[in-house]
């Protein structure tokens, strides 16, 4: 039997009409034929899913999922309107009509772009941007371990239903609840369960897409080749991708987690040291990521915290034994573990309050907004003990920066770098996160903060990959090259930040979409670019 599950919308939806007035006098006539364009390509007859500049509900539509406040001032670019799809029918019509009246757009899901390219743009030609939002039904196959799930579902709303349909299922996918699944699966999907089944989009069967012809196509008719670059090639240069069909997977009914805390006084080095050698080589049902960052302790003094961040797909009994055997040195008890469902294991990654209801995963709370700066790095050799002190030293001179080290290893090992466009496979340790952020908007403070990341950045140049130095696709970095206006675009600039994140696969992505959309319609400042 099938479950069926479908969100229901939000009131503002349906509440009726919403009236669409245009931007001026000057662009009346353009404006009218292109609302008409949308209603007639869509077969719709009101125009609820259009939000221009002038609706009341233009700005808090906008802001409502861009956590980024860098890129939320008043002098930032915004869209000419919001599209929010309640049907595919509106999503072909937003295709078909931009391309006929050459805006660009950009797709937005989630909302946790890292340089808000998913509604924002810093192309001179006009844009909209298209919500996924209310594009979020999730379809539990029973008995086929296997959902469908729209592109504007969140990872929460996704892991809830899944729990739902049994307690023995999950989906590897990443930390964050409110994280939209079209971007996230778009890029990659690095969560923790990547040990035990790799990433989200090693998971996905089939996909629904919208092509720049306004065709809906499945797995079948659009082919292997692009079926390949929507898994991790990065989102909105193909198309909308607007579902995915994925592999649902088995976990325990129980799995046990822990967070312990070391500071350099309490050896965090010698620990962090041990992790990089062990971190990568432990069971795959253990997964342990480590979290470092300054904190102040007595007399106003700071060192730096190491916290080692972890899951284990069974119980505390079988998590002590696994541990005492592979990383004694980690010195856990059985004090430090709590055993819960998987479900549960997600509040707790999320710092969700103890007790709260899974019910909240559902609930699409709006994320905290911030300042913030995030930059990304692999590492394939041990960073010797010696040089970490640096390292630490460097940490201390930012004010309040996170490193998050994320262990490959296990499955990650198994699959073939070119099975899909994500790169980082046999032979990479871990993946680090840089993140940082502040609540003061003054360019002031900005200024400051992004120094202290570009030249964190820059110091670990010798530690990391090369040749070329890896990134992750999912953290966004504009700092690593940017392809000119989409007239322009070139191949050969590209590659500086496309074998960054693809490392080989990059060629084949532009090779992909030299094929299918070679006009390069679905363009932003860093989509891949059409090789023909």
């Amino acid at each position: 039997m099938e479950l069926n599950i479908t969100l229901k919308l939000v009131p503002y939806l349906l509440a009726g009409v919403l009236m669409v007035v245009f931007s001026s006098a000057s662009s009346q006539t353009l404006d009218d034929k292109y609302l008409q364009c949308l209603l007639k390509n869509s077969n719709a007859t009101k125009s609820e899913f259009v939000f221009t500049q002038q609706h009341p509900k233009y700005s808090s539509l906008l802001q409502s999922s861009a956590i980024n406040l860098r890129y939320s001032t008043s002098k930032t670019p915004k869209p000419l309107a919001i599209i929010i799809p309640l049907t595919y029918s509106h999503v072909q019509s937003a295709v078909v009509c931009s391309k006929t009246f050459s805006f660009r757009i950009r797709i937005r899901s989630g909302g946790h772009d890292y340089v808000g390219l998913s509604y924002t743009s810093y192309d001179p030609s006009p844009f909209v941007v298209l919500d996924l939002r209310e594009l979020r039904s999730v379809t539990i196959e029973s008995g086929k371990n296997t959902a469908w799930v729209e592109s504007g579902a969140t990872n929460g709303e996704l892991y809830y239903w899944v729990s739902k349909e049994s307690k023995n299922l999950g989906f590897p996918a990443g930390f964050g609840p409110t994280v939209g699944i079209g971007g996230h699966i778009s890029g990659g999907g690095f969560g923790s369960l990547v040990r035990k089944y790799g990433l989200a989009a090693d998971n996905v069967v089939d996909a629904k897409i919208i092509d720049v012809k306004g065709r809906i196509l499945d797995r079948k008719s659009m082919g292997e080749d692009l079926f390949w670059a929507v898994r991790g090639g990065g989102g909105g240069s193909f198309g909308v991708v607007v579902a995915w069909k994925v592999n649902l997977v088995f976990v325990p009914e129980k799995v046990t987690v822990f967070s312990l805390s070391k500071t350099l006084e309490q050896g965090g080095t010698n620990l962090f040291t041990k992790w990089q050698h062990v971190g990568h080589s432990l069971s795959q049902d253990l997964f342990i990521r480590v979290i470092i960052q300054p904190v102040q302790v007595e007399n106003g003094r700071r060192t730096v915290e190491f916290i080692f961040n972890s899951m284990f797909l069974g119980s505390v009994d079988q998590l002590m034994k696994t541990v005492s055997n592979s990383f004694p040195e980690l010195g856990l008890q059985g004090k430090d573990c709590s055993e819960m469902s998987w479900i549960k294991s997600v509040l707790y990654f999320a710092n969700y309050p103890k007790g709260e209801s899974v019910n909240v995963l559902k609930d699409r709370r709006p994320e905290p907004k911030s300042y913030f700066n995030g930059k990304s790095d692999y590492v394939k050799d041990p960073i010797p003990e010696g040089s970490l002190k640096e390292i630490w030293k460097w940490c201390l001179e930012g004010e309040k920066p996170i490193l998050i080290m994320e262990p490959h290893g296990g499955k990650m090992n198994e699959i073939e770098e070119t099975r899909i466009p994500y790169p980082h496979r046999k032979g990479y340790l871990y993946n680090i996160q840089y993140y940082e952020k502040w609540e003061d908007g003054s360019i002031e403070a900005s200024d400051k903060h992004i120094s202290w990341m570009k030249r964190m950045y820059k110091n670990m140049t010798p530690y990391v990959s090369k040749n070329p130095r890896g990134a992750y696709v999912n953290y966004r970095d504009l700092d690593l090259g940017s392809n000119g206006n989409a007239n322009d675009t070139s191949y050969l600039k590209s590659m500086q930040w496309g074998n960054k994140y693809f490392r080989g696969n990059f060629r084949r992505l532009a090779m992909v979409k030299g094929k299918v959309d070679p006009q390069n319609f679905f363009y932003f400042e860093q989509s891949i670019p059409p090789l023909l």
